[in-house]
């Protein structure tokens, strides 16, 4: 939410979809309406990528020796995952630290 806030245009944008997906006066809602909502999905994805629930992902643990980037992972190595860091990455967004849906 502080980020639609901070982002108007995200916000307005999001308004109208919800009001063209969901019109004023119609009383029921069928169940596939909210899968339309793509642009919101979008937003909750770039949410997570900005804010991911937690920093580093559960530690995983390797079952072999496994050979990644010219390193040699040996077996029953403990693994963490910088999820805050992939989604922050400039390498791979153009705006990394941006909010953009």
């Amino acid at each position: 939410m502080s980020e639609m806030v901070k982002n108007p245009r995200v916000l307005q944008l999001e308004q109208e979809e919800v009001r063209r997906i969901f019109p004023i006066g119609k009383e029921n809602v069928d169940e596939d309406l909210p899968n339309k909502l793509t642009y919101l999905h979008a937003i909750i994805k770039e949410t997570l990528r900005l804010h991911p629930a937690s920093p580093l992902v559960l530690s995983r643990e390797t079952r072999e020796t496994v050979p990644i980037y010219g390193f040699e992972i040996p077996a029953k190595t403990r693994v963490l995952v910088n999820v805050w860091a992939i989604g922050r990455d400039p390498s791979y967004w153009m705006d990394a630290e941006k909010f953009c849906p």
